[in-house]
């Protein structure tokens, strides 16, 4: 039986073993969200994407994963990789290639403003500062929320958020800090107070997605894409729920978003299985047979360090719940050996109800997974978001 410390020496190890072949086999291009009987494949084609073109919302935690083993190695084989990855991401932005979401904020956090902090050069800069200014485009006013996905002229796109959007607003806060624009700031206090008050419910569960009214930007109705139910509680989004309202408590000083954050992490530790590794929605519990989904635990351990570092008075406990979470996955979700997987991190799930991506592993549960790990062995490490 391993210790604590070896577990996360050998796991680290792995996993920069795991990118390393990932970069010989793939290169500069780009695989698909999830693996396929945990192997990935280049990104299927689509329409005027080639295979393995850079398209969708999750090709940044490829070089994100990239840079976090460049910081836990010194490695300069995963630095050089992200820099080629970095430049891509230049021509997709100035090529307008599948710009339209909100998810502008994972995709240019970890493609331009990391490259940016990390060499220093204004190229990088001002391509995070262009696509913050995209993302800006989905703000919707009266409702104050910063649009999700789709066609904005699309009746049944307009006036939705979802969880996962609290993860895009760093990239805005940024642009502001880089800009002095308020348009930013305001955009990031907008937001997080609308899915304060709408998207986290009265027993501290979630909502997956929100509607409010386009024209007068009335709340309208809660509901969910990848959850069981309406009124079910995705295990993903109370993570992105944890770590996105810890992230904007930290750019807004909202100590409201502080209390949200809590109340996310309160209600996700407790409708964890025995084993640490949550059912991919939390109304299921021990005895189910419905799939587990890592990825949400891999976010959540991140959003709890966060926790550690923004509210000293629960800091030890913060850390304590992290830990335990992390312990788990090593245990019971990290492939048996570096050769087992392309993956970080096995038995994750993108969307059950569409069946996509169900018992796999997933690029943001690597890309989350690797950051747990380097947050909690590398002290000092500055978070990209």
């Amino acid at each position: 039986m391993e210790t604590v410390t070896s577990a996360l020496t050998s796991a680290l190890t792995d996993a920069a073993s795991v990118i390393r072949r990932n970069i010989e086999r793939f290169g500069d291009a780009y695989v698909g969200d999830t693996t396929r009987d945990d192997r990935y494949a280049l990104r299927p084609a689509a329409g005027a994407f080639a295979e393995g073109q850079n398209r969708g919302w999750t090709t940044s935690f490829v070089p994100g994963m990239q840079w976090l083993a460049w910081d836990a190695t010194g490695d300069e084989v995963f630095r050089a990789q992200a820099l080629r990855h970095a430049e891509d991401f230049e021509r997709r932005l100035r090529s307008d290639e599948d710009l339209e979401t909100h998810d502008l904020g994972f995709l240019y956090t970890l493609a331009a403003v990391v490259p940016w902090r990390k060499t220093g050069e204004d190229r990088w800069r001002e391509v995070g500062i262009a696509a913050a200014e995209r993302l800006m485009t989905r703000f919707l006013e009266p409702a104050g929320i910063v649009q999700a996905w789709g066609d904005l002229t699309d009746p049944a796109q307009r006036g939705r958020t979802i969880i996962d959007s609290l993860m895009n607003m760093p990239l805005l806060t940024w642009a502001g800090e880089q800009t002095g624009d308020p348009r930013y700031a305001d955009a990031v206090r907008r937001h997080t107070a609308q899915l304060r008050e709408h998207i986290l419910r009265a027993d501290d569960s979630t909502f997956h997605t929100f509607y409010w009214d386009p024209i007068t930007g009335d709340p309208l109705r809660g509901g969910t894409e990848q959850g069981a139910f309406d009124d079910s509680c995705w295990a993903r989004g109370e993570a992105w729920g944890i770590y996105g309202f810890a992230l904007n408590y930290e750019a807004t000083g909202d100590a409201s978003l502080l209390r949200a954050a809590w109340r996310c992490a309160d209600y996700f530790l407790s409708h964890l299985p025995a084993d640490r590794i949550p059912y991919w929605d939390l109304v299921y519990t021990d005895g189910s047979d419905a799939p587990r989904d890592s990825s949400a635990a891999a976010i959540a351990v991140c959003g709890l360090y966060e926790l550690a570092l923004v509210d000293p008075a629960r800091a030890d406990e913060a850390r304590a719940a992290a830990d335990d979470l992390l312990d788990a996955l090593i245990a019971h979700a990290r492939p048996s050996s570096p050769e087992a997987s392309d993956a970080l991190l096995l038995h994750g799930v993108y969307d059950l109800p569409k069946r996509v991506g169900v018992d796999e592993g997933t690029l943001w549960g690597d890309y989350f997974y690797l950051e747990a790990l380097v947050r909690r062995t590398t002290p000092g490490w500055e978070r990209y978001w």
